[in-house]
């Protein structure tokens, strides 16, 4: 008997991800629960230097400051609850001072620079098309960073407002890096502080937009997460007890679909070795000086010397 259904998903045939290709990742919370595992696996990657973006505009801003090189200054930072911030970035990057944060702001900009020309695969996670627009400044802002409501109105992006969003994103990046593939995908944390109905709406019109700009054959593609967790994983046992994110065997179960899809068979094999080190690394021996432990960390040092040796970038 068939207990549930599974989306089929054909293994992509070109443009593999392999440990060569060097990623980049930018989006909501669930960009962070696969890059973590692309770091875990030791791929070339980095995440969210601005901090977790909900929406598609956030990310559209970011990508058009760090193509122009923007160059933050005491203009694009205010102080509130006895820290400084940026409405363009996470509270990741906030301060106690406003040196630290412009440093933080400037240093992010230029690795942000730095991952669209260099990097093969661009991975978008689009959380919401709600957004915030700060009423003195007519401007939609990434994170209200606690500041009160009452200085924001709250809209919901258009599907066309969206699409173009996206549509610019895509020029801005091919612009500096014709061959890069970039991905598409929505989170599957349901933001329900919006309202049930409202949080369908607003996935709705990321949903409809992202379609309206996928091209494979100009490398632009859109990755099912959120189709995975509500129709695969239709069952409150995969989210955490907030009953909102989902949980680590969710997360693992759609990292598990991405892996087969997009990661090549030669980088899985490396995969695996990768893995027996880090599992290694969290043994905890009962007998520390035993002969048998230090064989097994001679052993572990092998494995690792083996795998930097082929792949310098990695770190354990």
């Amino acid at each position: 008997m068939i207990l549930s259904t599974e989306m089929p998903l054909k293994k992509q045939p070109h443009n593999q991800i392999d440990y060569n290709s060097k990623l980049f990742l930018l989006g909501s919370c669930f960009s962070e629960n696969i890059g973590n595992k692309l770091d875990y696996y030791k791929f070339q990657s980095q995440q969210n230097p601005f901090g977790i973006l909900f929406h598609p505009k956030a990310i559209e801003r970011l990508i058009t400051n760090a193509i122009n090189k923007k160059e933050y200054t005491e203009d694009d930072i205010f102080f509130h609850n006895e820290r400084w911030h940026c409405f363009e970035a996470h509270s990741n990057l906030s301060s106690v001072n406003k040196e630290g944060l412009l440093q933080n702001l400037n240093t992010a900009i230029n690795q942000t620079n730095k991952k669209l020309h260099n990097s093969t695969h661009l991975t978008i996670t689009l959380g919401t098309s709600w957004v915030y627009r700060e009423i003195s400044s007519d401007t939609v802002v990434a994170n209200c960073h606690k500041v009160p409501q009452k200085k924001f109105l709250k809209e919901i992006l258009s599907i066309k407002e969206i699409t173009e969003s996206l549509e610019a994103i895509i020029s801005l990046v091919k612009s500096i890096n014709p061959k890069i593939n970039i991905f598409f995908t929505v989170s599957p944390v349901r933001h329900i502080k919006d309202g049930f109905i409202e949080n369908q709406r607003s996935k709705s019109h990321l949903l409809t937009a992202i379609h309206q700009v996928v091209e494979p054959r100009k490398n632009i593609h859109y990755f099912p997460s959120y189709e995975i967790m509500m129709d695969e994983l239709r069952d409150y046992r995969f989210y955490t007890e907030d009953m909102i994110h989902p949980n680590q065997i969710a997360v693992n179960y759609i990292w598990e679909k991405f892996s087969d899809v997009w990661i090549s068979e030669s980088a899985h094999q490396t995969m695996n070795k990768v893995e027996i080190v880090q599992k290694g690394l969290t043994h905890r021996s009962f007998n520390p000086n035993s002969n048998q432990h230090q064989l097994f960390l001679k052993n572990l040092q092998e494995k690792k010397e083996t795998l930097i040796k082929a792949f310098p970038f990695m770190n354990f």
